[in-house]
C-alpha cells in the first residue's frame, strides 16, 4: 500500500509540474567573470563546474543565496550593442559566490553561462530572472518524507 501512495504522489507531482508553475520573474541586470572560480564565498575551494553565479547583495540574502538555483535570461543590451542576446534563450545557474557591493550587476555569471546567453563582448546585459525550482523532486522529497 505505500508503495502506491508514494507512485500516486510521484504521478500528481509530475503532473502538477506542468501546470503549477509559480514563476515571479524579476528584471536586473548580468555581467561575467572569470576563471579560477574557485575559491568561492559559498564553498571555499570544491568545484562547482561552469555554470555558476556570483550573487550582487540584491539576491544575496546573507548568504541564503548559496546553492539556489537560477533561471536567467537574456533580454537586452545595457550599452549599444544592437544584439547582445544569443544562443540558448536561457541558462540555469548556481548561486556559489558573494560579488560585492560595487558589483556592476544583479547576478554575475560565469563566463561560460554569460556566453550562452548572450555575446561576452557585451560585458553587461539585462536579464530576467526567477529561482530556478524543480517541482517534481521537492514534491516527491516532501510525500515520501511524510510517509
Amino acid at each position: 500500500m505505500a508503495k502506491l501512495s508514494i507512485l500516486l504522489c510521484i504521478a500528481i507531482a509530475f503532473m502538477l509540474s506542468f501546470t503549477l508553475r509559480e514563476v515571479v520573474a524579476h528584471t536586473g541586470t548580468a555581467t561575467f567573470y572569470t576563471p579560477p572560480y574557485v575559491p568561492s564565498a559559498c564553498n571555499g575551494y570544491q568545484k562547482d563546474g561552469v555554470m555558476i553565479a556570483a550573487a550582487s547583495d540584491a539576491i544575496w540574502d546573507d548568504g541564503a543565496a548559496c546553492g539556489r538555483k537560477y533561471k536567467v535570461k537574456c533580454t537586452g543590451a545595457t550599452n549599444q550593442s544592437p544584439h547582445p542576446c544569443k544562443g540558448k534563450k536561457y541558462v540555469v545557474v548556481k548561486v556559489v559566490d558573494y560579488c560585492p557591493s560595487g558589483c556592476e550587476g544583479t547576478i554575475d555569471l560565469s563566463q561560460e553561462a554569460f556566453a550562452s546567453i548572450a555575446d561576452p563582448d557585451t560585458g553587461k546585459i539585462k536579464i530576467s530572472f526567477h529561482e530556478y525550482v524543480n517541482l517534481i523532486i521537492n514534491l516527491s522529497i516532501r510525500v515520501f518524507l511524510q510517509l
